[in-house]
């Protein structure tokens, strides 16, 4: 059996090894922190557990689609409970919108908001349908080494039926003329990267993916989700091993042939490389057999970063949902902070999840936990007084909302922002999201998810293609599997 190393045991490399291991490879994992989920870790601490990192579970039948290729299923590993309201968003003291999960309550509410407002949703989503459609089943599954991969009737047709190229802030305001609607409408896209003025159109897919195929938890939350895929990959047959990072992948002759860590060399015939993409390529790859320089590397557009907080409360905190979005403050002005000059934003919008609301699991009786997200630019400088400085920003905020000060009430307390990005999982700029899905960004101009000097490397995760986000990932690995049996098939063994 050809032997494949998988750097990183995030989403995607766990699921580039369980699919590796399924179709006849034997497959190493090999992961630099103690415990495999990459940005899915958890922490716990008094009792409290938190999801470090994603904490939407969105577009279920991916998940599906890859349990059922391992000839698994969804529930006989974790349970899913779906939300309503599926989220959510503060607009100022008093004025707070809970997002119906059911579409005829939906529907309604919009028309609440706006006459017609109704049958402008009917229409926005039967588009984005057709979209979500277009991209899941022609898009997103292919390797997009070329552009010849979409030169067909079918996803030309599909392209010419649908508005993807104009900006999603204009797709949106041709059916919605309420502001607070529109900001609802535009909210999917804020991770992808860019603004909503600069997203294309194609991705109000998201607001399909929020708005009829709901919003999910995993009880026990993501760390749940990041077991199951572990026991999966195992029970096909990976190794994984943990604590053990990679100092250099080994070229020979212009080829992969392993990887050195601390205990040596481990020989390989494929290296799958799912950690950070500009890391691998810059920092582990010797420099003749670098995919790219430091000048496309200095061009890239990264999607945001994070400054989070994981907070314990000795009380509950009412009036919030699970996922509440904290609107108050401008969204164009914040998006300008990320994306056109980079700084700490000065009045940040925020976005807080309460799992506890739906999970007695992860929180001691009568006690709330709650991770608060600021999205900021990737690379600025990260300090612990800019971290108190906005703790108090946000929690004033908060409490405004609140109607009480919940800072005396926090018990558990932990900052997370660029430096613990870079220091864990070697991202890039200190990116939480990957690279950005802009027009000059999709399909075969992300960082190509194989190697085009060395033989014998790939790429998965959210720095390749298909892009940032869970699902995205776990495609990602799919795609890289099926890509290597084409061009290293195992071959079967003689009787």
């Amino acid at each position: 059996m050809p032997h494949a190393i998988v750097i990183g045991s995030g989403f995607a490399g766990l699921t580039a090894a369980a699919s590796l291991a399924r179709k006849g490879y034997k497959v190493t994992v090999l992961e630099k922190n103690t415990e495999p989920g990459g940005r899915a870790r958890t922490w716990s601490e008094q009792g409290f557990t938190f999801d470090m990192g994603p904490s939407f579970y969105w577009m279920p039948e991916v998940f599906v689609r890859f349990f059922n290729a391992m000839g698994e299923r969804v529930q006989d590993h974790y349970k899913l409970e779906r939300l309503d309201p599926s989220y959510s968003v503060v607009f100022g003291p008093g004025e707070k919108w809970a997002i119906p999960a059911d579409p005829i309550a939906l529907r309604a509410f919009f028309d609440s908001k706006e006459k017609g407002a109704g049958a402008q949703l009917d229409r926005f989503l039967a588009e984005a349908k057709l979209k979500y459609d277009l991209g899941m089943g022609e898009l997103v599954y292919r390797p997009s080494l070329s552009w010849g991969e979409y030169m067909h009737p079918g996803l030309i047709g599909g392209l010419l039926k649908t508005k993807v190229f104009r900006s999603l802030r204009k797709h949106v305001q041709a059916h919605f003329n309420d502001a607070k609607l529109r900001l609802l409408m535009e909210f999917p896209v804020l991770f992808l990267g860019a603004a909503p003025q600069n997203t294309p159109a194609l991705y109000s897919l998201m607001n399909y993916a929020d708005m009829e195929l709901g919003t999910w938890y995993p009880m026990g939350g993501m760390g749940k989700v990041v077991d199951a895929f572990v026991r999966v990959a195992e029970k096909q047959g990976a190794t994984i091993r943990c604590g053990l990072p990679v100092k250099r992948i080994v070229v020979e002759n212009g080829k992969a042939v392993g990887v050195e860590t601390s205990e040596g060399v481990l020989k390989a015939d494929i290296v799958v490389a799912g950690a950070d993409y500009h890391h691998v390529d810059q920092e582990l790859m010797p420099e003749e057999a670098r995919g790219y320089n430091k000048d496309y590397w200095s061009k890239r557009t990264m999607a945001p970063s994070g400054l989070l907080f994981y907070l314990g409360f000795d009380r509950r905190l009412p009036d919030l949902e699970h996922h509440t979005l904290f609107f108050d403050e401008s969204l164009d002005a914040h998006s300008a902070e990320i994306y056109d000059n980079p700084a700490w934003p000065s009045k940040p919008l925020f976005y807080t999840s309460c799992a506890s609301k739906t999970d007695p699991s992860v929180a001691p009786e009568g006690k709330e936990n709650m991770v608060i997200l600021i999205p900021i630019a990737p690379g600025l400088d990260d300090r612990d007084e800019t971290r108190e400085r906005y703790y108090n920003v946000v929690m004033e905020r908060l409490g405004k909302h609140l109607g009480f000060d919940p800072r005396p009430h926090v018990v558990v307390k932990r900052s997370y922002s660029i430096n613990d990005l870079k220091q864990d999982y070697n991202a890039f700029r200190g990116n939480a999201y990957g690279m950005a899905n802009t027009i000059m960004q999709t399909g075969p101009l992300r960082p190509s998810m194989k190697s085009r000097k060395v033989k014998g490397l790939y790429y998965t995760g959210q720095l390749t293609v298909p892009g940032p986000g869970v699902p995205p990932a776990i495609i990602s690995g799919e795609v890289v599997a099926d890509l290597i049996e084409k061009e290293y098939a195992p071959k079967p063994i003689k009787a």
